[in-house]
């Protein structure tokens, strides 16, 4: 069954989620991958957790962020069939692409997502993020069977991005790499193998003040994971701790204009096309702006696995 993790400043614990109590773990880890090397720890505290009079209630724990920096985090970009479509691509044709974070980017899942004074366009992307067990060398073929041998365990992350320095610069490292751009967890559910078959039926949903944005189970990807860590092992080595962040579905507050404006458009210079289009999208009240709350879930419908939720708020400075 799944062992539930979480992480404060200075420990680490393990949850009993039909409870919310949670008991520490007894460990010399600092770091995520130190962690993962020390399971029989991990093993012992979630042995203990239900009946223990140690146990502390984990609504009364400041959660901090259950992947530690520093560490890889690479991302899947366009890579569920719904957020394809809405971005103006047929999701038949889409080429599998990946990009990288800074991890200086990861904050808790109650944190702050503070947007930049020169930021207009802030954006949101839930994504189950996949946590790195074993090493993966370059080269490295990932199957559905031994996808459990390298994947540890799942995270939730919202992969913020500041859409009016993505899009007109082409490249993706600056607009989504400020700090408290990539809130993750709180919980890292650890797998056992059998129930790598329930990562399917994950559904992740993202509501902006309570009303929801997006809503889609796994199966909506294109590429999955086991297919993904295949193509990334192509030309990049991941290491115990790091993150793959596996793509978002549709809801996004960025939507594609329609093909003839997009025709159009093609036919302006450079310069004039991205003003007219950001200009276009900062009249629209989807982006993220001061005071908002954004709340994220992962689950499966009947919580066989449950990642929990995050509330982070944003501020703009």
């Amino acid at each position: 069954m799944t062992t539930t993790v979480l992480r404060t400043a200075d420990r680490w614990w393990v949850e009993d989620p039909g409870t919310g109590r949670a008991v520490e773990v007894d460990t010399t880890a600092r770091t995520t991958a130190e962690l993962l090397a020390d399971r029989d720890a991990v093993d012992q505290a979630a042995a203990t957790v239900a009946a223990s009079a140690d146990a502390v209630e984990v609504a009364d724990l400041d959660l901090c962020s259950p992947v530690t920096a520093r560490c890889r985090v690479v991302a899947q970009m366009v890579n569920y069939r719904s957020h394809a479509m809405e971005s103006g691509f047929n999701p038949d044709a889409v080429l599998p692409t990946f990009f990288r974070k800074a991890s200086g980017s990861i904050t808790g899942p109650t944190a702050t997502i503070v947007r930049p004074a020169h930021v207009r366009l802030l954006d949101y992307e839930v994504e189950l993020g996949l946590v790195i067990g074993e090493r993966l060398p370059v080269g490295t073929a990932v199957t559905e069977s031994s996808l459990p041998r390298y994947v540890a365990g799942l995270v939730i992350a919202n992969d913020v991005s500041a859409r009016d320095l993505q899009l007109p610069k082409g490249q993706f490292y600056e607009g989504k790499s400020y700090p408290t751009f990539t809130p993750v967890g709180p919980r890292l559910v650890l797998l056992a193998e059998h129930e790598f078959p329930h990562l399917e039926r994950l559904r992740l949903r993202l509501w902006v003040n309570h009303v929801l944005r997006q809503d889609r189970t796994v199966a909506d990807m294109i590429v999955p994971p086991a297919r993904a860590l295949t193509l990334l092992a192509r030309f990049q080595t991941l290491d115990p701790g790091d993150l793959l962040l596996t793509g978002t579905p549709g809801g996004t507050a960025l939507q594609a204009p329609p093909k003839p404006v997009e025709l159009v458009a093609g036919l302006l210079p450079a310069a004039v096309k991205w003003k007219i289009f950001l200009g276009a999208q900062a009249k629209k009240d989807a982006y993220l702006q001061h005071g908002d709350l954004v709340t994220a879930s992962i689950s499966t419908d009947d919580g066989v696995l449950d990642l929990g939720s995050q509330r982070t708020p944003v501020e703009h400075r």
